[in-house]
């Protein structure tokens, strides 16, 4: 079985091959994704119909077309939608999203609220998803990719992010 983390990442990935202007940018993150898998024995493929990202055990697969009597186990293969929600979900997930940020604002001071609503920003914005279905994958690329970056905190903001976060974390889950 693929874990969630390594699905989290394969998506994470797809979804920045998808959205790269430069081909080479799209390519490169699409070989991460493919290494990636590979290294747990899976295939990803993007089906365009419907934007999903499919990833399937590789010894289904013969002559790069998957033999359907080699499948054992359906729940092995995982799918995940590629397509951003519609703006009316969007904004329902955003504006949650920065319920809880204004919570942690009013509850824990301004240092954390302050982080929790960059998080807020990011959760919504690159996955269009609610605080609280962040997973470690997601947490670990605001913290090390997305707020080095992104955000432009205090002292005080930088020394408590990752309790920034937690707290975000444990208010959404409320």
């Amino acid at each position: 079985m693929l874990p969630d983390d390594i699905a989290d990442e394969a998506e994470r990935l797809t979804r920045l091959a998808r959205a790269a202007i430069d081909s080479d940018e799209a390519d490169a993150a699409r070989t991460t994704r493919d290494d990636l898998l590979a290294r747990h024995g899976y295939i990803a493929r993007e089906r365009e119909p419907d934007a999903t990202l499919v990833c399937f055990p590789d010894d289904w697969v013969a002559d790069g077309t998957v033999q359907t009597e080699r499948i054992d186990d359906t729940d092995r293969a995982i799918e995940r939608p590629l397509e951003a929600p519609a703006t009316d979900e969007w904004e329902e997930v955003h504006q949650h999203n920065r319920d809880v940020a204004a919570r942690v604002t009013e509850r824990y001071g301004d240092s954390h609220g302050a982080n929790a609503a960059a998080f807020s920003e990011f959760m919504s914005n690159h996955y269009a998803m609610a605080i609280e279905h962040a997973t470690e994958a997601m947490r670990e690329e605001f913290l090390t990719e997305y707020y080095p970056r992104n955000v432009w905190p205090t002292k005080k903001q930088r020394a408590v992010i990752e309790k920034s976060v937690d707290l975000a974390l444990d208010l959404a889950r409320e």
